[in-house]
């Protein structure tokens, strides 16, 4: 089964509102980080930018404006057509992108049919994991015993 939905998709990086550039993307969605999207910007340089951020937000945003700080996500029409506006802020600089609202609710899509929402901690497997780090270690049998009692060995095992 495949685990992991990808997207690539060409974005607008708005400069004004009379100039935007083209700046190719790939959206990816993975089912071992359920609760996250990644978005990697290819910006003509050797080191892409990569952001990662909820997925519900990038649902969310779909319908309504959202998010705060970092992310902020809203459905706009531009020229007739309907975009996804992406609002990032980072300490290197800011971006205001703009998604086609079809290609990237289609994606979303195919990732909510992959993980429905309410059942991602599922696939967190945490009980397992936590089971893992409770689980005792061979020198845990060290502390089981009373360090203090008179049967305990000495310094030097006797």
């Amino acid at each position: 089964m495949n685990t992991v939905v990808e997207r690539e998709l060409e974005l607008r990086l708005v400069l004004s509102p009379e100039r935007s550039i083209a700046v190719p993307a790939r959206l990816v969605y993975a089912a071992a980080d359920p609760f996250a999207v990644s978005v990697t910007f290819h910006l003509g340089s050797q080191n892409p930018v990569h952001w990662t951020f909820a997925r519900e937000l990038l649902v969310e945003g779909v319908f309504r404006p959202c998010g705060h700080g970092d992310v902020r996500i809203w459905p706009s029409k531009v020229g007739g057509r309907n975009v996804l506006l992406m609002a990032l802020s980072s300490p290197d600089g800011d971006a205001l992108l703009q998604a086609p609202s079809v290609a990237v609710s289609a994606w979303l899509d195919r990732t909510l049919t992959l993980v429905p929402p309410g059942t991602e901690h599922e696939r967190l497997e945490m009980d397992a994991g936590l089971a893992r780090l409770l689980e005792p270690a061979p020198a845990d049998d060290l502390w089981r015993g009373d360090p203090w009692s008179e049967e305990a060995p000495g310094p030097d095992g006797e």
